[in-house]
């Protein structure tokens, strides 16, 4: 769709690199500062679609952005500024080659791990007699090794990650108590919004000064998974499917359409009518996560917009 960004080719003064993920693309500037560009990309089951969904680089942008100034008192970030809806500035990181991802309650990859028999999740118990969506007796953290794009993110346990020197156990231990601070915190905006914040991941980088620090999304519908408290446990009682706010309802729009990004397997064919329902449904995420109306930007020339925002700001520092 023409009023979507799927793929950048900027040119900005001072720049060095470019590393393009899944649905992020950054510019490494020589001045040690980032330009990270949200995509309109959609991935799942980590294949990125070949469609993109109108308004979700904002989206998951803007949230990212207000959820870091929120958490900001508790856990330093790379963030220096948002010159453009799509754009975030930074510090240059080094970021670690995990993903932190915390569970409260057994859904997704763990609910699925638990039908298949198992009982354990990255190192960490699940105890029996659990059905899906209930909450752990307390949160667990399931880290998984960061895929580069078109592979898979991987389970791997703390003692791997201290066996194998993926993170020194000095770090990890910054890590794991940033990890915990922020699920918590999370927990209490979710709250105040009516939400239940059930899952999530966070990543970390360490700047040039050695300092650990958030980097990329935070609480986003795609780093996270979200439940309507009103009612949760009544749904839980009769053994309902809970209602979610996350991802999620694109995961079970592919699986019900054969794929779930197994080898062989190819995603199927999204029309616009479903691309356009699938919009309306991140801003539907944004306006429940964050408790305010979505203002769109203006997407007439999205590359245009953002090369004349990006270049504007980086005047000025």
């Amino acid at each position: 769709m023409s009023n979507t960004i799927m793929d950048t080719n900027f040119h900005f003064a001072g720049q060095k690199s470019v590393y393009k993920g899944k649905v992020r693309e950054v510019y490494t500037l020589n001045n040690d500062i980032l330009v990270m560009i949200a995509t309109d990309r959609l991935s799942a089951f980590d294949v990125v679609m070949p469609k993109g969904i109108p308004y979700k680089g904002q989206i998951l942008n803007q949230i990212a952005t207000k959820m870091m100034q929120a958490t900001e008192d508790i856990v330093p970030n790379w963030l220096m500024s948002t010159p453009d809806a799509n754009v975030a500035v930074g510090k240059a990181c080094e970021p670690f080659k995990v993903e932190m991802v915390i569970r409260g309650y057994m859904s997704g990859h763990a609910a699925r791990e638990y039908k298949a028999g198992k009982r354990m999740l990255c190192g960490e118990p699940m105890p029996e007699g659990m059905k899906e969506n209930d909450k752990f007796p307390e949160p667990i953290i399931t880290p998984a090794t960061k895929a580069e794009k078109g592979d898979h993110d991987e389970d791997i346990s703390k003692v791997d990650i201290l066996r194998k020197g993926i993170v020194s156990e000095e770090d990890y231990a910054v890590l794991e108590s940033y990890t915990k601070a922020l699920f918590k915190r999370g927990t209490e905006l979710a709250a105040q919004r009516g939400l239940i914040l059930v899952d999530t991941k966070y990543e970390f980088g360490k700047t040039q000064e050695g300092e650990i620090v958030l980097i990329d999304e935070i609480h986003t519908p795609d780093s996270s998974r979200y439940f309507y408290a009103d009612g949760y446990q009544e749904r839980q009682d009769s053994g309902e499917a809970q209602k979610q706010l996350s991802k999620e309802f694109v995961r079970q729009w592919l699986i019900s359409n054969g794929f779930q990004g197994l080898e062989g397997q190819t995603a199927p064919k999204m029309s616009d009518e479903y691309i356009n329902s699938v919009s309306e449904r991140y801003i539907e995420l944004y306006e429940s996560i964050m408790g305010e109306p979505f203002e769109k930007a203006d997407i007439t020339n999205i590359q245009e917009r953002i090369g004349q925002n990006v270049s504007t700001y980086l005047n000025t520092i």
